[in-house]
């Protein structure tokens, strides 16, 4: 498996919290989650979503975890599909 690969073991969202995985630092909308690159590693990682509205901030969420999903069969990087925030 390649070093720039991740795997997608499970993706926990909550219906009661419509903002799970944002943040909002200073007014500015960032997605965090966490990656297990090996079974006795995580990292966690910020992303900013380059918005300040939270409507706009959540489709981008979204649109980013429903690439990751789809990155399991396309064995594209994640990093490398940057359509998601655009």
């Amino acid at each position: 498996m390649s070093a720039n690969l991740l795997t997608l073991a499970s993706l926990r969202i909550s219906e009661s919290n419509p903002n799970h995985h944002l943040w909002n630092n200073n007014g500015t909308w960032f997605l965090h989650y966490t990656v297990y690159p090996t079974p006795f590693t995580k990292e966690r990682i910020r992303r900013s979503l380059g918005t300040k509205d939270v409507k706009v901030a959540r489709e981008r969420r979204d649109n980013f975890f429903s690439l990751l999903a789809k990155q399991g069969t396309s064995g594209v990087p994640v990093a490398e599909q940057t359509s998601a925030f655009a």
